[in-house]
């Protein structure tokens, strides 16, 4: 649970900076930070849920859960990555 509320803690810091350049970026630009806030919210979401399940179970049915939970966060991590460079190459090069 503690590296759920730091990662918590990570994406709040994140939206209020992507908050804060909002009046800086172009619409195209705020759609796809939006977009990626939105992938990342997702996929935490997702990975509470399994972790939640895992919860509930235990042995192997609750480890495989946590494996996927950490694999869904991590592939919504990456996706919302990709997404915001795709913003910032965007930036520097109109």
């Amino acid at each position: 649970m503690k590296a759920n509320t730091t990662s918590r803690l990570a994406m709040i810091a994140v939206a209020s900076a992507a908050l804060g350049l909002a009046a800086c970026n172009n619409p195209t630009d705020d759609a796809t930070e939006q977009a990626a806030d939105a992938v990342e919210a997702r996929s935490d979401a997702a990975a509470d849920a399994l972790e939640t399940q895992a919860a509930a179970t235990s042995g192997a049915a609750a480890d495989t859960l946590e494996n996927q939970a950490d694999a869904v966060e991590d592939a919504g991590e990456a996706k919302a990555d990709a997404l915001e460079e795709a913003a910032d190459e965007a930036k520097q090069n109109p």
